[in-house]
Order: C-alpha cells, then structure tokens, then sequence
C-alpha cells in the first residue's frame, strides 16, 4: 500500500521551531518531487514548498521563505520541513504530497499522485 505520513507537528510558541516529517511507505521517494502544503480553518489550501526528485529545485512561498527549509533524505525515504522563527499565522494542518519527478506549480495541487493525512501545527502562545 503506497502511503505517505505526516508526523512533527505540535503546539510551540511564536518564534519557536518545528520539524515536520513526511515519511513514504510502499514506494521509494527517489523518483518522486514532494510538496508541503497548508490549510487554516476557513482558508484555502495553500503551496508551502516543494523540493524536486533530484533535490536541485526547491520552491517556497513568499510567507515563508526564509524561515522554511526543505530537505530530503533518499536513504531514509523522507522529505522534511524545517521551520524556523514561527508565527501564529503559520497555523494549519499541514500535508504531504508526491508527484513524479518535478515540482507542479503551486497552484496546481491536482497534479500531485499521493497525499498524507496531514499534521496539525499551532503558533500560540
């Protein structure tokens, strides 16, 4: 079964730092470009960053560049997001997703094959 997993997510304060996690089961990631996107109580989705299979292309929104990392580890079959200097209006449940090779533009998440459950992050303090 191909499934993607979310986990890292939690309370922290604003200013503080989180990891997230998106761990892939049932396939390998080595083929696959991975992006992270959000969605808030009452807002629509929105693309936060995406890194490409080869790990040379990684995008991010102006929200959160900056302050947002992606990274890769192949041999750990995970993408991750760091993120650094967070504030409450970075609260959402953020998600997942895979699709061949390259990064969609972040207006497209249709394009995208495989979608974790999602993890909930809260900037409060």
């Amino acid at each position: 079964q191909l499934q993607l997993v979310e986990s890292g997510g939690g309370l922290v304060q604003p200013g503080g730092s989180l990891r997230l996690s998106c761990a892939a089961s049932g396939f390998t990631l080595d083929y696959y470009a991975i992006g992270w996107f959000r969605q808030a109580p009452g807002k629509e989705r929105e693309g936060v960053s995406c890194i490409s299979s080869s790990g040379g292309s990684t995008p991010y929104a102006d929200s959160v560049k900056g302050r947002f990392t992606i990274s890769r580890d192949n041999a750990k079959n995970t993408v991750y997001l760091q993120m650094n200097s967070l504030k409450p209006e970075d609260t959402a449940v953020y998600y997942c997703a895979a699709v061949r090779y390259l990064c969609p533009p972040p207006s497209r998440p249709y394009e995208y094959d495989y979608w974790g459950q999602g993890t909930q992050v809260t900037v409060s303090s």
